[in-house]
């Protein structure tokens, strides 16, 4: 059992308590076959990107499936995650893939705390889009002055997916020594900028569509005082040299103001988010949530703008990594759409 004390990581399974350990599938009675699932999934933070992907598909799996109930549970990040995953408090989370192949090969966070079991893969249900801006009367015009030090900077919240890979990105251009970093919870971000407490903010939002949540926060109470920051070319090759880091150019979009005072474009070290399953869950279960990802996406978008189109169950497999195993029941949902690569590895429950 992991010491999350030792970690840093505080309440990471707020209102757990009254829970104790998390159930994360059973049998509710009903449906054709006289099984219906209930999943817990852990989420991330409040506001998060994977907090409102998993409310939509709680959502979805209500009004359109007669077999499954899904909650979500506030957790403290991706890497987080795993950790709870391992200790078996949890058996259903998102994760990114950086955590997951960090964990992987016992490095980062996992060289000095490494977890003994490791999830199945689900699908991918987000790619989040990492990037800098800065608040005026920073004196930041590009990210070489970030390297210079003196600065206020968050990288992210602490346990995030995202700040593990932001946090390896920015060490490697050289910019993390010298600087101040801001440990603080997304949840308090927007008002530490409120109040001038942070120059520069690594933000993010959610495949080409909207700002994670917490970031709308910080953009309405910035008054109006972000921009984004040029990234030079040292920056470019820290973000290529990164393994689970996809460099990405784009126009900023989601913002109520205009960030585009330095630049038109911004360049992002982007992370793919799946959801994972441990072999408490059932392959029914599992095959449910594929489905309903797929057959009504739309309905997802519904309640996450950001929410990926699954219309095409190829677009599933799009972040798989090959050498960790895939839950059956999304293995079968792939097959019986003959998506599935036989390169593959199926994992099994332990039901079977």
């Amino acid at each position: 059992m992991v010491d999350l004390d030792t970690l840093g990581r505080r309440d990471l399974l707020k209102g757990a308590a009254t829970m104790g350990v998390i159930t994360t599938a059973g049998c509710m009675g009903g449906g054709d076959d006289g099984e219906s699932y209930s999943v817990v999934i852990a989420g991330t933070s409040s506001g998060s990107s994977t907090q409102q992907a998993g409310q939509a598909l709680a959502r979805a799996a209500s009004e359109e499936s007669d077999v499954l109930d899904i909650s979500v549970q506030v957790t403290d990040g991706w890497t987080a995650n795993l950790y709870e995953f391992d200790s078996g408090n949890i058996s259903s989370i998102g994760v990114d893939n950086n955590s997951l192949a960090k964990a992987m090969s016992d490095s980062g966070p996992f060289a000095d705390e490494p977890v003994d079991t490791m999830p199945m893969q689900g699908f991918v249900f987000t790619n989040l889009q990492i990037y800098w801006v800065a608040m005026e009367g920073s004196g930041i015009e590009s990210t070489a002055d970030l390297r210079e030090g003196g600065h206020t900077i968050y990288p992210i919240q602490p346990g995030f997916g995202t700040r593990l890979l932001t946090e390896e990105v920015i060490k490697e251009a050289g910019a993390w020594e010298g600087n101040e970093i801001l440990n603080l919870d997304t949840a308090d971000i927007a008002g530490a900028v409120e109040e001038g407490r942070a120059d520069a903010l690594c933000i993010y939002g959610a495949n080409g569509v909207n700002l994670s949540s917490w970031v709308q926060e910080v953009d309405v109470r910035s008054n109006g005082d972000l921009y984004a920051v040029p990234v030079d070319d040292q920056f470019r090759q820290a973000i290529e040299d990164v393994p689970g880091a996809l460099l990405q150019e784009f126009e900023p979009y989601g913002w109520e103001q205009d960030v585009s005072k330095l630049t038109d474009t911004v360049t992002s070290w982007t992370l793919a988010g799946q959801w994972a399953f441990g072999p408490d869950v059932p392959a029914g279960a599992t095959e449910e949530i594929a489905r309903l990802s797929s057959e009504h996406w739309e309905t997802i978008r519904e309640s996450d703008p950001t929410a990926l189109d699954h219309s095409d169950p190829e677009t599933m497999t799009e972040a798989v990594i090959p050498e960790l195993e895939i839950h059956p029941g999304v293995a079968q949902y792939w097959k019986d759409n003959d998506v599935w690569n036989d390169e593959w590895t199926e994992g099994s429950t332990n039901s079977e």
